[in-house]
């Protein structure tokens, strides 16, 4: 998609050039509840970005890491070859918390995002695919950029697990903790969006408003309304830091 040259002007020196990945659309318009405004939609081959006058575009990028990663890398390469590189990706949504660790309707800023189930189960317990010899299971944000979000949304900071099957018993989230002494939440994008935005050298944050515990799954307790409403109040607060780091503190 080819704009006006005032068109992309404006793009390239606004907060747009952030891209906030979320799972769903609900959890994208919760975001998009942050900063108003019309958006437009730019449709490309497997992912629709929208793109508003006062804030980061948006993607939808779909359910589990797999989606996410396809969609985010559909996005990257679609703004970087029509000359306008996002220079942060966002990994945002809700997310299951280990209590009391995170409790229902916090924010959390990951300093480190972790496939928690790519490896292998070995009689010996699970193995992660690094031991095997290959790839990586884990990515860490900027610590500066980690540091000022946290701060501004008044979240906490950890790690945020990515799964690929959610986590529905009592056994299993102790197993991840036990694994993942500093996990806070989990959910299942966030290391789709982080291998896609490395694979082009953009670095990455993840953002998530705990909605219901890790644990058995007790849908009585799930609390999605107030963190979808916490996830819109998060990124009102983070607003000021992503068009910082957007315009300074990336080059």
């Amino acid at each position: 998609m080819v704009l006006p040259a005032e068109e992309a002007g404006r793009l390239i020196t606004s907060s747009s050039r952030v891209l906030v990945a979320t799972a769903v659309p609900v959890e994208r318009d919760a975001v998009a509840r942050a900063f108003g405004g019309p958006a437009e939609e730019l449709v490309l081959p497997g992912a629709t970005v929208l793109r508003g006058t006062g804030g980061p575009d948006l993607l939808a990028a779909g359910v589990g890491p797999a989606l996410a990663a396809a969609s985010t890398a559909v996005a990257l390469t679609a703004a970087a070859l029509d000359g306008r590189p996002y220079g942060l990706v966002v990994s945002a949504g809700i997310a299951g918390g280990f209590p009391p660790h995170a409790p229902l309707g916090s924010l959390v800023v990951a300093d480190e995002i972790t496939a928690a189930d790519l490896g292998a189960e070995t009689a010996d317990g699970f193995l992660p695919v690094t031991d095997l010899g290959f790839g990586t299971v884990t990515h860490r944000p900027p610590a500066a950029l980690v540091r000022r979000a946290a701060a501004a949304a008044g979240a906490l900071t950890g790690t945020v697990l990515t799964v690929s099957t959610v986590t529905g018993t009592a056994a299993r989230a102790t197993a991840l903790r036990a694994r993942h002494p500093r996990a806070l939440a989990e959910a299942m994008e966030g290391f789709g969006v982080a291998e896609a935005a490395a694979a082009q050298g953009v670095p990455v944050l993840e953002v998530r408003a705990v909605s219901n515990p890790v644990g058995p799954r007790d849908r009585a307790a799930w609390r999605v309304g107030d963190a979808l409403t916490a996830l819109t109040g998060g990124f009102g607060k983070l607003a000021p830091v992503l068009e910082s780091w957007n315009r300074h503190d990336h080059q």
